[in-house]
């Protein structure tokens, strides 16, 4: 009976043999393939970057005293204009009170010596008395107006240093804790601010990116089949998610670190909900330019060599498979962004490549075509199982 089975089974392989000694039912495979244009693909770059204050602002006194209050609550919403601290002001309200008092006085002596210049002026012309009292009576005249010039600068000093024991708010934006508290004596010469205000919404990133790859885009640019374009930023936070809202670039600067070998990049983003804090570490993806000759291969379709170069597979004469090396340095979403080594009209195999090898002739369909799939002849797999069910 086990003979009978295995003469079954052997008698199956015979009939399913082809000509060239193939497996059962092997024949021309039929592949997949879909024909490649020229389109445009977008350079798309992922940098690392950091997060930097639309606008900072330290408050600082302009005024040596003791602080008698504080106006604001620690991290809050602040206005410009809006009162922060209150220097204790009674020896600048004196100062102003004293300046006030001197410019009375200054005014008082000029109205006196400019009366008097005037009463001289007939007298010296029908000489009652010297032209040189008439003179030194104008100069009197003139020396008070000056008088009174210096003591109205000297007043206006004073009401500004009197205004200045009130600090105010320099800019918009959200306060951070005070260094000074109440009864605290400053000045106008300290280092250290009271606080400092940052405006948040919108906020920049800072972006850093290589001298090099700069230089290579430019040249691209240069050489033209590249566009510029405007880049529109999105945002990875630190844990992995995606911002959600998308930034533009502001500007580049001209200058190269010299320590790093990179430039920075400014972007601007939107930062209503304050999700974007000053300091923090983000990951930015754009697209400083269009490349106009790029090839969209999808990902089924390219493969790697042993030594790394990306290859495809295309229908050549005669539905031959053939093999190309190509130029896929990136993907943009479920393709390979090809920039050399392709043609127009290529017929790249993106199915049916399991056991496919270059140079072997080929059945081309267009890609997702359904496979026909016949049922394995007489004798195949059905006449071993018969011969087993003979010799049970």
């Amino acid at each position: 009976m086990g003979l009978a089975a295995c003469g079954g089974g052997g008698e199956s392989q015979q009939k399913g043999k082809g000509k060239n000694g193939g497996q059962p039912g092997q024949g021309t495979p039929q592949v997949g393939y879909v024909v490649v244009q020229p389109t445009d693909a977008a350079l798309v770059t992922e940098l690392a970057g950091r997060t930097t204050a639309f606008e900072s602002s330290d408050v600082r006194p302009q005024v040596t005293g003791i602080i008698r209050r504080r106006l604001f609550k620690e991290g809050s919403i602040v206005q410009r204009g809006q009162p922060l601290y209150e220097i204790d002001p009674r020896l600048y309200r004196a100062a102003a009170n004293q300046a006030a008092a001197n410019l009375q006085s200054a005014q008082a002596n000029r109205e006196a010596a400019t009366i008097l210049a005037q009463r001289y002026k007939p007298l010296a012309e029908i000489e009652a008395i010297s032209k040189q009292d008439y003179t030194n009576a104008l100069a009197q005249a003139r020396q008070a107006a000056a008088s009174v010039a210096q003591t109205q600068a000297a007043l206006e000093t004073a009401r500004i240093n009197l205004q200045f024991t009130t600090v105010p708010a320099p800019i918009s934006g959200r306060i951070g804790r005070s260094l000074f508290t109440v009864g605290a004596l400053v000045s106008s010469t300290q280092t250290d601010p009271l606080a400092q205000i940052q405006r948040l919404d919108p906020i920049f990133v800072d972006i850093q990116q290589s001298a090099g790859d700069i230089l290579s885009l430019r040249r691209s640019l240069a050489s033209g089949g590249v566009a510029p374009t405007r880049a529109q930023v999105r945002l990875k936070l630190p844990d992995g998610s995606d911002y959600g809202q998308t930034g533009t670039i502001e500007f580049a600067e001209a200058l190269v670190d010299p320590t790093t070998g990179t430039t920075t990049l400014r972007a601007r983003f939107p930062n209503a909900q304050g999700l974007l804090t000053p300091g923090m570490f983000v990951r930015a993806s754009f697209a400083q330019a269009i490349d106009r000759r790029a090839f969209l291969v999808p990902q089924a379709g390219v493969s790697r060599d042993p030594q790394g170069n990306a290859t495809v597979i295309v229908v050549g004469p005669n539905n031959k498979a053939t093999q190309k090396t190509v130029t896929a340095e990136r993907t943009q979403g479920p393709n390979w962004v090809v920039t050399k080594g392709l043609s127009e009209g290529d017929k790249i195999i993106v199915q049916g490549l399991g056991k496919l090898r270059p140079g072997q002739t080929v059945k081309p369909v267009p890609a997702n075509t359904p496979q026909n799939v016949q049922a394995p002849p007489q004798g195949e797999g059905g006449g071993g199982g018969a011969g087993q069910q003979k010799g049970r």
